[in-house]
Formats: structure tokens, C-alpha cells, sequence
């Protein structure tokens, strides 16, 4: 791409002027430094649009470099790449995780690759730095009164069902469950960025055009995946006070964001909850996850949350006995909008990471999350167009 500056970021002379004369043949302004030192002086004073760094460096590992440049408002949006020497498959895991966007193995034929890398590289970050049109997405929460009865596997299976009904949307899924997040280990996915690191971000760091770029794209799950807290040390490091701007940059991005609060309710979820077009309440057959759930409804009617914005879903999929539908209504005092049937091969699609309706697809539990997911949309829509009529 013509006019696009790159700094070049590597110890051994042959193999600097070596890449910089491929790129300059491209008709790219090419920037080429020795130490991780001076990289950082020319990529916060030039502000190149990419980076190629050689993570092997005589003054800090490339990992290092990479967590300063990521956390720096002018470089932390600047694709990075790594070009190592050292090709094991250890480093390319730990460039990964510090912040690399790709890595490519020093070779005597790596030009064509770096140079599909390079372009493709440009071109994502210049599409994700367009203006995103304004909009609001629309927000949907899942919350229970109870741990255990499989709130984090629903909304991962109906939050994959909205995105594979809607395949023109873009689904956002959050994982705000503390102190420990669950639904990366379902989805099977790993990141370097979680809700903890993403809050610690300045504003302009996680503004809604990166944001996109920070979350997991998340296949065959049809949705880009925020995890949550890995651990509860980490989760005494959130910035409460960052959720509420996360969630306005997340609904500029995406089309659904889907919040699994699960059973956190605290002083920084329930402004999620109040302001969600949606609040799905997962309840469990038995008694006890009733009368629990029944004491969180009566809270959430003091706190402002109307009843047409409540969405209860009776929840069998852990197993057959309990309440009927019409025994929970009662002690719930509200309708129950859906039930989902007992799966006996959940936990196996949760195992292989797999969504339910893609691993068992003649089922009929599969149908079922599929219509559930069309309904709530459909709900959370009206909400939204009752709200803004009003």
C-alpha cells in the first residue's frame, strides 16, 4: 500500500536491510532501527502504521516490546509482526499472547509471505479505523439468583444462535462473571485481552473501532467473545468504574451485546441490567432456585427494571425432575416465557466446545435454542422501538 510507513525493528544488520529493501521495492517509507529502545522512540515520535519486530533483541525480549507498544494510546491500534529467528513453537505462542497480530519464522524464502502478511495487516487496520456508523446495539443480559444451573452454557448457545440467525450482525459476547469467567472455557478460546485488561485501557485504547480488534472472533460460534476474568486475583483488579464506557463503546460496535452477568449482582452490574434491552432470567426446576430467583425479580422491580423487560427461562437442561412450568410461574409470580429440555449431551458439546446446535443438529433441544434465540430478539426489539416511541 503506497504512502504506508513501517518500522522495521531488528538487531542483525543483514536480515534489517534485507526486509527494508523488499518493502522499499513496495513502494512502502521504511523506518529501520537496531534495539527495542530505539523502536520505541520512533514508533511513539513517527507513528508508523506498522510494525515489524524480530522478538530476539539484544536490549528486550520482542514480548516486552510488544506489551509497551499495545499499551501506549499512539501504538496500542499499530498491527504487529513478529519475524524471528527463533521459530519454535513456544515463541510464536508467547508473541501471540504479548500482543503480536501474526509471526512469521525467519526462512530463506520469506519475502512472498511477509509481504501477503504486511498487506493483509494494512488492510485490516485500515478498515477498522473507518468511522464506525452511530449506533446502539442492542443488549441482552443473562442473570440468575443461583450458581450451577447452567446460566453461562445457555447464554453461550443462544448468544451463537443469535449470531447464526442474524449472519449479517455482528454479536459481541461478554464474559462479566466474577471472580472467575466461564464461558471462554466453553467456547475453547484463549486471549490475551479479558475484561480486567480491556477496563484497564485509556478510552481512547478501547474506543469502538478497536474494540473489534481486541475481542475474539470466535469460530464456529458466530460471535466476537470478550472473556472474563481468569482468576480472582486478577478480578480484584477490574476498573469498576471503566464498565459502563465499555459497554457504550461495545454497543457502537456490534449489532447484540450479550452480557453473562450470571450471578453477580453488585453495584457495578445492575446499571448493565437496568439500561439492558433485554434481562434474561435463567431459573432452575428445583424449588430453592425458584424462591431464590423470586427474591431477585422483587429486587429488580424496586431497582426500576419493568416486567416486559424480564425474560424467564426455566432451565431443564441440567436434569428431569423439579417443578412444572405452571409450579414455577406461581412462585415466581411471573409468566415464564420458554423452557429448554434436558439435554443429556450438553455437558459433551460444553467438553468439546462445541455449540449444541451445530454438534447435535436433528435434535430438538436444537430447534429449540434456535427459536428461543429469534424470540428474544424479537422482544428485545420491541422493547427498544416502546422506548424510543415513548
Amino acid at each position: 500500500m503506497i504512502g504506508k510507513t513501517i518500522l522495521v525493528i531488528d538487531s542483525d544488520a543483514v536480515s534489517r536491510n534485507f526486509v527494508a529493501n523488499a518493502l522499499r521495492q513496495e513502494q512502502y517509507t521504511v523506518i529501520p532501527v537496531s534495539s527495542g529502545k530505539e523502536g520505541l522512540v520512533f514508533a511513539w515520535r513517527d507513528l508508523p502504521d506498522l510494525i515489524i519486530i524480530e522478538p530476539v533483541l539484544p536490549d528486550m525480549a520482542g514480548e516486552e516490546l510488544a506489551g509497551k507498544l499495545r499499551h501506549d494510546p499512539r501504538t496500542g491500534h499499530v498491527p504487529l509482526l513478529a519475524l524471528s529467528i527463533d521459530g519454535r513453537p513456544t515463541r510464536l505462542k508467547s508473541c501471540l499472547v504479548a500482543g503480536f497480530d501474526e509471526f512469521i519464522a525467519k526462512s530463506g524464502q520469506i519475502i512472498p509471505a511477509l509481504l501477503e502478511s504486511v498487506e493483509r495487516l494494512l488492510s485490516s487496520a485500515a478498515e477498522e479505523q473507518e468511522p464506525l456508523a452511530i449506533r446502539s446495539g442492542l443488549s441482552i443480559v443473562f442473570i440468575s439468583a443461583k450458581g450451577g444451573i447452567g446460566t453461562s452454557s445457555v447464554c453461550a448457545n443462544l448468544a451463537m444462535n443469535i449470531g447464526k440467525n442474524h449472519p449479517e450482525a455482528l454479536v459481541a459476547l461478554a464474559d462479566m462473571v466474577l471472580p472467575i469467567g466461564s464461558i471462554a472455557s466453553i467456547l475453547g478460546y484463549e486471549s490475551k485481552d479479558n475484561l480486567v485488561t480491556i477496563t484497564a485501557l485509556s478510552p481512547e485504547q478501547s474506543a469502538a473501532h478497536l474494540l473489534r480488534q481486541h475481542l475474539v472472533a470466535a469460530e464456529p460460534w458466530h460471535l466476537h467473545l470478550l472473556p472474563g476474568s481468569p482468576d480472582p486475583e486478577s478480578a480484584s483488579h477490574l476498573q469498576v468504574e471503566r464498565i459502563g464506557a465499555l459497554l457504550d463503546q461495545l454497543k457502537i460496535a456490534f449489532d447484540y451485546v450479550i452480557l453473562d452477568l450470571g450471578r453477580s449482582l453488585s453495584k457495578f452490574t445492575l446499571p448493565l441490567i437496568q439500561q439492558a434491552d433485554l434481562v434474561v432470567l435463567v431459573v432452575g426446576a428445583d424449588l430453592s432456585s425458584t424462591m431464590i430467583n423470586k427474591t431477585l425479580l422483587d429486587y429488580l422491580h424496586s431497582q426500576g427494571v419493568e416486567n416486559r423487560s424480564i425474560y424467564p427461562i426455566l432451565n431443564r437442561a441440567v436434569g428431569l425432575e423439579g417443578l412444572t412450568r405452571a409450579e414455577a410461574e406461581k412462585a415466581l409470580g411471573v409468566e415464564i416465557k420458554t423452557s429448554i429440555p434436558y439435554l443429556p449431551y450438553l455437558t459433551l458439546a460444553n467438553n468439546l466446545h462445541q455449540p449444541f446446535t451445530l454438534k447435535y443438529p436433528n435434535d430438538t433441544a436444537a430447534l429449540v435454542f434456535r427459536d428461543i434465540a429469534g424470540q428474544m430478539v424479537a422482544v428485545a426489539q420491541q422493547i427498544r422501538a416502546a422506548r424510543e416511541s415513548a
